[in-house]
């Protein structure tokens, strides 16, 4: 694929959820499965590597042949692709880089290191040499909730004019206050907000989201990103419903029983029963029982039929 500018990263990216087996190995069948659907979902794009993708848990060579497989669907079927080349030692993400590269990403998403806070010049130093091994293929910079900089408006904006292959950043947004700032900041930086709040991010300049919705169902995070571009009434609309559902169904699992995100990110796939993932993750982290996903859904279909694809469904 070509590598991707700020203006052409845009809409609803999936994430690769890797099937983990008993043994703990990666089910590699089954993740050539989840792709396969995927490339022909009609997604905007597909990246690898995120929470979800567990990638603080991979071997090199897991990490090698993970995306061996995920270029060749890719390129294949004409789909955009980012590969995340995050982990929290930059030495690691460097080799990680220069190894993919020959895979022609859209983009590279990256973390900024993380056992110690960087301070501004460690965090340019980082990036420039991120972006000296990607060259050409530009950069889309995750700063996750709990990383240990938590970056604002005006550092992003910082980055981007000392590091011009940032092309994008990954965040967790905020009120209307933040957006002013990532509008007088971001201007040059492709903006992606929480999926579960797309629309409401599209109607204050975010240009998408590496959505954990589309982790629900990603043909029905099409649909709604989609519908944000000609009835953004509408999208709003489905994002309240979606809000309602997060908050009574899915935070609780966070807030209460104190899983990671990405336990939560597996088990809505398989509420949305759209793929084979399964919810386990590797350990140590604790994964959501599959059999909680039946009663979960069934409020998903009241509130969300729209995500879920249950055609004809009216609310």
């Amino acid at each position: 694929m070509k590598p991707l500018t700020a203006s052409e990263i845009v809409g609803n990216w999936c994430t690769l959820m890797l099937p983990i087996n008993a043994d703990e190995s990666i089910d590699y069948a089954r993740l050539d499965e989840e792709v396969v659907y995927l490339t022909a979902a009609g997604v905007n794009g597909l990246y690898t590597n995120g929470t979800a993708g567990e990638f603080h848990t991979q071997t090199e060579a897991e990490f090698d042949r993970i995306h061996e497989l995920v270029a060749a669907r890719c390129n294949a079927a004409g789909l955009p692709f980012q590969i995340g080349a995050s982990h929290m030692s930059m030495q690691i993400s460097l080799d990680r880089i220069r190894r993919s590269r020959a895979f022609q990403p859209s983009a590279f998403q990256v973390i900024l290191p993380d056992w110690f806070p960087v301070q501004d010049a460690e965090m340019i130093t980082c990036l420039q040499l991120f972006a000296a091994a990607a060259d050409p293929i530009p950069l889309v910079l995750y700063n996750p909730p709990h990383a240990k900089r938590r970056l604002t408006p005006a550092q992003f904006g910082l980055l981007k004019r000392a590091v011009p292959a940032l092309v994008g950043v990954k965040v967790p947004a905020g009120d209307e206050a933040w957006y002013a700032e990532m509008r007088a900041h971001m201007s040059d930086l492709s903006v992606f907000v929480p999926g579960h709040l797309l629309a409401t991010g599209y109607s204050r300049g975010g240009a998408g989201a590496y959505s954990n919705v589309a982790c629900l169902h990603p043909v029905g995070a099409q649909r709604w990103y989609d519908l944000m571009r000609v009835d953004l009434p509408a999208a709003l609309d489905i994002e309240r419903r979606i809000l309602q559902f997060w908050e009574a169904e899915i935070i609780p699992y966070i807030t209460e029983q104190h899983y990671p995100n990405g336990a939560l990110d597996k088990f809505l796939s398989v509420i949305g029963g759209w793929a084979h993932i399964g919810s386990r993750l590797r350990l140590p982290y604790r994964w959501i029982d599959e059999t909680e996903a039946g009663r979960v859904r069934a409020v998903a279909a009241r509130l969300i039929p729209e995500i879920l694809c249950i055609e004809g469904a009216a609310h």
